[in-house]
Parts: C-alpha cells; sequence; structure tokens
C-alpha cells in the first residue's frame, strides 16, 4: 500500500524530563475522519498538539500529503493546511465574533477567500451572523464552540484536528457541528482528527479510532470494530 495522506509515526514526546507519549502512530487518508479517544490524562491532547507543530516530537515523524513536517513550527503547519481547533476554544473574548473568524484567515489563499468562507459559515451556523457584532466572551458556551470551530475553517485546512469540541456542550450543539464536520469531509475531502472523550459520539462520527492509555495506543481499528470490541465497551461504553 501506498504512503497514507497524513500520518504520525511512531512519535515519542516529553514535557521536560516526564515522557507522555510512546511511539505513538495513527494515520489517515484524504477525506477521512479519524477519532482519538481514551480516558483523561490518555494523552490524546498532546498527540494532536505534536500533531500541529505546537509540542515537539523527540523521535519519530509527521507526514503530511507527502512531506514530513517533523521539527517545523505550529506556521509551517498553519502554511501547509493543518490546523488544529484547541480545547477550551481560546477565542478573543474581547473581539467581536466576525474579528474573531477574521483572525482565523492567517493565509494569503484564506485571506483571498475570506468573504467566501464566512458567507459559507453564516450558512452553517445562521446564529453567527446574527451574532457577528457582539463580543465572543459574552456568547453561550456552545455558541463559543461554534465560533471556534468556524475560526478553524476560515484558514482553508486540509487536515483539521478538533480537541474536545464537546467539552461541557449541549448534545444538540455538538450535533450540529459533528453535522458540519462530516459534510465538509464528504463534499469538500477534508481530513479530520477528532480528539473526543465521549467515546460513543466519537466513533459515531469517524470511519476509524485509535484508543490511548498512558501514552500508548493499544487499540485501533474501524469505528464499527471498537464499538464492538468487547474492552472498549466495558471501559467506554457502559456495557
Amino acid at each position: 500500500m501506498g504512503e497514507k495522506y497524513f500520518q504520525v509515526d511512531k512519535i515519542n514526546v516529553k514535557y521536560g524530563d516526564i515522557q507522555v507519549l510512546w511511539d505513538v502512530s495513527f494515520e489517515a487518508d484524504q477525506g477521512e475522519i479519524i477519532a482519538l479517544v481514551g480516558s483523561n490524562g490518555a494523552g490524546k491532547s498532546t498527540s494532536v498538539k505534536a500533531a500541529g507543530g505546537l509540542v515537539k516530537v523527540y523521535d519519530g515523524h509527521i507526514r503530511f500529503d507527502g512531506k514530513d513536517l517533523t521539527g517545523g513550527n505550529c506556521r509551517k503547519f498553519i502554511d501547509y493546511g493543518v490546523i488544529l481547533c484547541p480545547e477550551g476554544r481560546q477565542l478573543f473574548p474581547n473581539m467581536t465574533v466576525y474579528e474573531n473568524l477574521e483572525m482565523g484567515a492567517c493565509s494569503k489563499e484564506a485571506e483571498s477567500r475570506k468573504k467566501e468562507t464566512i458567507e459559507k459559515i453564516y450558512s452553517w451556523f445562521p446564529k453567527l451572523k446574527e451574532r457577528s457584532s457582539q463580543m465572543a466572551g459574552t456568547l453561550s458556551g456552545g455558541e463559543q464552540q461554534m465560533v471556534a470551530f468556524s475560526r478553524g475553517m476560515m484558514g482553508l485546512p486540509k487536515l483539521f484536528m478538533m480537541d474536545e469540541p464537546s467539552l461541557g456542550l449541549a448534545p444538540t450543539i455538538v450535533d450540529d457541528i459533528f453535522r458540519i464536520a462530516k459534510k465538509v469531509a464528504i463534499e469538500e475531502g477534508l481530513t479530520i482528527v477528532l480528539v473526543e472523550q465521549d467515546v460513543r459520539k466519537a466513533l459515531k462520527l469517524a470511519d476509524r479510532g485509535y484508543v490511548l492509555e498512558n501514552g500508548v495506543i493499544n487499540i485501533s481499528g474501524t469505528a464499527q470494530e471498537l464499538m464492538t470490541n468487547e474492552e472498549v465497551k466495558k471501559a467506554y461504553l457502559g456495557f
């Protein structure tokens, strides 16, 4: 088989002297949605931060669309279309919704297509159009997550990583965001890496999944295989 569109190959990560990831590998084809699932503190967020150039790896490789991005800074990853929607939303609370969206258009192509992309986002989330001049810090948690997701999409990602998008949100809001993510993956070939503690919801969205425990991937397979895996069912699905 040929090289995958996106490959994280046996990466190892340390915070100071403490190792937190051991030979973590995952991969995705173009237009595929993969889920990284596991308990709190398993290494999921560190994995996507490393895959987006926000955390340095001391061993292993990160390849995207035929290019080795290992060791590059976050800017290099963004320039190649690798964009992370961070945990906790991390908006600019004293800027408007529109201004927050503008901040996501961080490449020349994204800037040139800014108006077109914002109109697309408003068609996905009409509420953001209504709130366009409102300060982001005054929005509800669900509305803030819509802005965070949309700000990431403003960068015209080719690989979009979502870190715990459902955290603390009503299920209907999460369903809306996941529905849009699936739509873009299907229609535009966007590759998505989803980090999520809600294993059931993540596997419903994803094509394939990886289970992380204590910085090591111990189970992987199609979403359906993981949903029926006895270890996954017992540990994460409540039966």
